[in-house]
């Protein structure tokens, strides 16, 4: 079977803080938008605003019709206003009646994993059993922004992951005794509605030391901000280390995530589209080496790999023609930029597609004319090559391509 005949669309909200300080171009005064960025230029009046319209445009994806809704965790940044994402899931949930709920995902090491547990637990149930979770280490600029050692991050990180799952699938009060953590009576309530517990990934951007444990626990594995000819191999060797574990992995288990704009020609979509996917990538997620790494974060043989890769230059350069060349971004009609994410899916052997409509500073009436026309354009062309000619939405009933 095809994954062309499973593909599902999950709408990926940054909730970036868009209004920065005139001066804020000057990468020599202003080197990174992470750790040490005052939050002096934060306005909590424009903050509110940008809460109610990003939180609408979630609810919009439920209402158009896409599978699911990620939304994530970050901290001393205006990359993202998240900075507790179970809080913002909490607030979509009550709001949406369909979509998945995929918080991916607090980064463990900075929670108790009991109390993390508990908080996907209370979504799990609030939801009707509609939560997804993936647990990322965390950028290395949390490391700078939180009081946890980076040198111990993933024996803490492993333990966590236990932890939690013991506290999901166990009946309690169990015990558990690490090095980090020890529970005399881990006895969570409430415990999830999904059986055995939610679906789990990992995120990282293709560490060995994440795609095992990833591939050990039986955990799906998403990879972010890498090109795609690397991302491919890291499929790959997180497929084939799975199965030596005794792991068959879905398409399910590798999602990809694209940056798509959509509008009425090509030529329109990358005028409209450029200027805030260049504010993304030059502004939003630029940081310094020192904050990207801090020592300890990445073994030696890793550092190596990514400073001759180049890794650090996605943090704050970008180029469109290059880009375009590498990573999964499209901007044009519906039939080209649904044309690309099925080869992409393909090549990738992915069905979970992760799509980036709100970039950077894109205002209000372009989200949602690109989350519109991907609905009711892209979305019904992609699952029209399925055999039944027929799109299932998450409730199982069927609907004809383009309805909702």
């Amino acid at each position: 079977m095809s994954v062309i005949d499973d593909l599902k669309f999950y709408f990926f909200h940054f909730m970036p803080y868009v209004y920065l300080p005139p001066a804020y171009e000057d990468h020599q005064k202003y080197p990174s938008m992470w750790v040490d960025f005052s939050n002096r230029f934060y306005d909590p009046i424009k903050g509110n605003q940008l809460y109610r319209r990003y939180l609408s445009e979630m609810v919009m994806a439920d209402k158009l019709g896409y599978d699911g809704v990620v939304v994530n965790e970050h901290h001393n940044t205006p990359y993202s206003m998240m900075a507790s994402c179970t809080l913002i899931a909490a607030a979509i949930v009550p709001q949406t009646e369909r979509v998945k709920i995929c918080a991916y995902g607090v980064p463990i090491n900075l929670e108790f994993p009991n109390r993390l547990a508990e908080e996907y637990a209370i979504l799990d149930v609030m939801s009707g059993g509609r939560l997804e979770v993936a647990v990322p280490l965390g950028t290395g600029m949390e490391y700078w922004a939180n009081p946890i050692n980076p040198a111990t991050a993933r024996e803490r990180m492993r333990e966590a992951l236990e932890i939690m799952i013991q506290a999901w699938t166990a009946d309690g009060p169990t015990t558990y005794t690490g090095k980090f953590f020890n529970y005399r009576y881990l006895n969570p309530w409430p415990r999830p509605l999904q059986k055995p517990h939610p679906k789990v990934y990992m995120v990282g951007v293709g560490s060995p030391e994440t795609i095992d444990m990833a591939a050990e626990m039986g955990f799906g594995y998403s990879i972010v901000f890498i090109p795609v000819k690397a991302q491919l191999q890291v499929f790959a060797a997180f497929r084939e280390k799975a199965a030596k574990h005794g792991h068959h992995l879905k398409s399910d288990d590798t999602p990809i995530g694209v940056f798509a704009y959509v509008a009425e020609s090509d030529q329109q979509a990358e005028r409209e589209y450029k200027e805030h996917l260049a504010f993304f990538f030059n502004d939003l997620i630029r940081t310094t080496p020192r904050y990207l790494a801090p020592p300890g974060y990445i073994s030696t043989e890793q550092f190596k790999v990514r400073a001759a890769s180049g890794h650090d230059k996605l943090h704050g350069a970008f180029d469109w023609d290059e880009s375009i060349k590498h990573m999964r971004i499209v901007a044009g009609t519906p039939e080209r930029v649904a044309n690309e994410i099925g080869r992409w899916a393909e090549e990738a052997q992915s069905s979970k597609i992760i799509c980036h409509l709100h970039m950077g500073n894109m205002p209000e009436w372009k989200t949602v004319k690109n989350l519109t026309l991907f609905a009711e354009e892209v979305i019904p062309r992609l699952r029209s090559k399925r055999p039944a000619m027929s799109l299932t939405a998450a409730n199982g009933h069927e609907l004809q391509p383009g309805a909702k």
